[in-house]
């Protein structure tokens, strides 16, 4: 950088770069087909005006490819006719409040924590809150409310506290165990045919104890 400017050591700040002049005759080095190409539709006027996921004529991509179910239940994740918007902030944010200070979304707006009041108002638990203030939104997360409350603040639910979800499935029932079955005694083990005494040793024990007692 000179000391002094004038008319003869002015420069500008960045260096030139000339313009690519197509089609000005072979010397240039960018005459006869202007860096075009030969024939095809890329070397015609407007071909470079085609709409994105143009594949010239052919059955483009996204009609050949098979469409699949996606998550468009509204206790899945939020895509399509049932996406909301929601606007978070921490409660970290909420220490540049006054003790006592009412916070709603209107005063979150003019303090410059959110944009605007068109979505709805999430506070979230990041960070510490030493104050004790009445926050009034949309929805509170639960280590959010935890530390409001315990900051001594309080917290109002713009749209009612929500309901907890019902569980997608129900709990299966528990399938009751069986009774042990009490010991059979000897007359049942004796009228039973299955039991797993034979007859026959029955027999024999029955007929050795009468000879003792005979005996």
């Amino acid at each position: 950088m000179p000391e002094k400017l004038n008319l003869s050591n002015l420069q500008p700040a960045q260096a030139r770069k000339d313009r690519k002049r197509v089609g000005r005759g072979l010397g240039s080095g960018k005459g006869r087909y202007s860096t075009r190409g030969l024939k095809g539709q890329k070397a015609r006027a407007g071909s470079h005006k085609m709409r994105a996921g143009f594949e010239g004529g052919q059955m483009p991509i996204y009609m050949r490819v098979g469409k699949q179910r996606g998550q468009y239940s509204k206790d899945a994740l939020p895509v399509g006719p049932f996406r909301s918007h929601t606007v978070a902030v921490n409660v970290r944010d909420l220490e540049r409040f006054d003790a006592g200070t009412e916070i709603t979304p209107e005063s979150l707006a003019a303090a410059g924590l959110i944009r605007n009041t068109k979505y709805d108002l999430k506070i979230l638990g990041h960070g510490e809150l030493s104050k004790s203030l009445a926050v009034s939104a949309h929805n509170f997360s639960k280590s959010a409310r935890e530390k409001i409350e315990k900051a001594g603040g309080s917290i109002t639910w713009l749209r009612g506290e929500p309901e907890p979800r019902k569980p997608k499935r129900r709990p299966r029932a528990e399938i009751p165990e069986a009774e042990p079955e009490p010991p059979e005694t000897e007359e049942e083990a004796a009228e039973d045919p299955e039991s797993d005494v034979p007859v026959d040793e029955e027999s024999d024990e029955s007929g050795e104890a009468e000879q003792e007692t005979e005996n």
